[in-house]
């Protein structure tokens, strides 16, 4: 069963596994003791450490290895506004970060600080103007990810590191996306990362600060990894993790120009076989594994149970898989479709026939997903009013894509020029709708509060 969600966890690399297995038998002691199993647990630690390093592109001390990647932002992002905490207690993040990063904004709020989240474009990139332009004198610290978890951009980490610089504000860089497939740009005062992104086991997470970098870690005084990550180390997982690391960094350039390859057969060929479809991340300056779509008319989580009956295990930004009832932040701050929100990112070594033949699967799952929700094939009946200003869909109590299905299902029978108002109490409206103007041609006008819930507002042109 292929499976297509390496941007949640990849698969543990075989140097991983090689590396956890022999380090089990010789890294089982305490690397804080002075007896001989104790200096050879250290030795590995020391290693795994410079291995990291050299990779990450920072001193061995600036290092430390953490329980977790969202555990190194958290100490991260903690550690550097305490230490700055003279300064002031501002926070700049991109409104696309990292859950973890948007975790502590709030957090940061809820204490009396306050953030400013840095808006995006349509392909979820920051422009470095206007995040220098949210940096004032009581900014504390700036955060931005290398490369987004959702949809695979690559944000301007150098000319954001550039303004941060002369701003006198340190950079936080979450670069769990990006490690593996090449160094992060010059410039980050922070960066944390996540073992398992890159093929390493997982509870290993890695933070790097800066010589020079104010810092205070907050918690309780420990004795392990310079105060900053206190516990006794998983030492057999942190060399797994720091071997793997090592190991994927040299296979990059080759398995990414392959797998780049197999990602753009992807992003050309789905919106060719997939009517209604809408391709979302930056076409370029992405990662080389991952590409992002989404369908209209069709609900999240029953096309990813339909894709995993067929075999083919993929992930997605949309509410309904999340466990939430509200859209994917990424995809809202991006102003793109929710709906049928489909993440596929491949881990190293994806045969081509499998990409062929989730190709081949792909439309007649959705079809079947569009099918049971009663997408309009041609414009129907639905539940519906006219009033003085036009036609009004009640869709209260229904979740998208209902609302849109209704809309499309009704947007035929008023005249051009005519108006449908949807009625709907599910946050996913407020991106989808507008979005499914965007894509059949017609205007959206805007929305307006109800006594239930909210009413948007289109206006037919085709």
């Amino acid at each position: 069963m292929p499976y297509f969600d390496a941007a949640s966890a990849a698969p543990l690399h075989p140097v991983a596994r090689q590396a956890l297995l022999a380090s089990l038998d010789e890294g089982w002691a305490d690397p804080a003791r002075l007896h001989r199993e104790g200096r050879r647990a250290r030795l590995l630690l020391d290693a795994a450490r410079e291995a990291a390093a050299e990779v990450v592109g920072c001193r061995p001390d600036e290092l430390v290895f953490t329980p977790s990647g969202t555990r190194a932002v958290h100490d991260g992002l903690a550690g550097a506004l305490a230490g700055r905490r003279r300064t002031g207690r501002h926070l700049v993040v991109s409104a696309v970060e990292h859950s973890s990063v948007l975790a502590c904004a709030a957090a940061l709020e809820a204490a009396g600080g306050s953030f400013t989240e840095v808006p995006v474009d349509r392909a979820g990139r920051v422009e470095p103007g206007a995040y220098a332009a949210a940096l004032r004198p009581g900014t504390a610290l700036a955060a931005l990810q290398s490369a987004n978890h959702e949809v695979g951009t690559e944000q301007p980490v150098a000319e954001v590191a550039e303004e941060c610089r002369a701003a006198g504000v340190p950079l936080l860089v979450d670069a769990a996306q990006s490690l593996a497939w090449g160094p992060v740009a010059s410039g980050w005062s922070l960066l944390a990362a996540s073992a398992h992104k890159w093929g390493g086991p997982s509870g290993v997470g890695l933070l790097a600060v800066r010589k020079g970098t104010r810092f205070a870690f907050q918690g309780p005084a420990d004795e392990r990894e310079s105060g900053r990550a206190p516990g006794f180390p998983d030492l057999p997982a942190i060399v797994a993790a720091a071997a793997s690391l090592r190991a994927v960094r040299q296979e990059a350039a080759e398995e990414g120009a392959r797998l780049r390859a197999l990602v753009e057969r992807i992003r050309e060929r789905v919106p060719a076989v997939v009517p209604d479809v809408e391709v979302v991340g930056d076409p370029v300056r992405r990662l080389p594994h991952l590409v992002t779509f989404s369908c209209l008319y069709v609900d999240g989580e029953t096309l990813l149970h339909a894709l995993d009956r067929a075999g083919f295990s993929v992930s997605s930004g949309s509410s309904c898989t999340s466990g939430t009832l509200a859209p994917s932040h990424v995809l809202q701050a991006m102003g793109v479709l929710s709906e049928g929100n489909v993440r596929v990112s491949l881990p190293a070594g994806t045969a081509e026939e499998d990409v062929e033949r989730f190709l081949d699967v792909l439309p007649g799952v959705v079809a079947s997903v569009r099918q049971q929700l009663g997408a309009p094939a041609a414009p129907g009946p639905g539940p519906r009013e006219t009033s003085g200003t036009g036609l009004v869909v009640d869709s209260l109590g229904k979740r998208c894509p209902i609302p849109v299905i209704e809309l499309a299902r009704s947007i035929g029978d008023v005249p051009v020029g005519g108006l449908v108002t949807v009625l709907s109490d599910d946050e996913a409206a407020r991106l989808d709708i507008p979005a499914w103007c965007d894509m059949r041609e017609q205007e959206y006008v805007g929305e307006r509060p109800a006594e239930r819930g909210t009413a948007y507002v289109v206006r037919r042109r085709t």
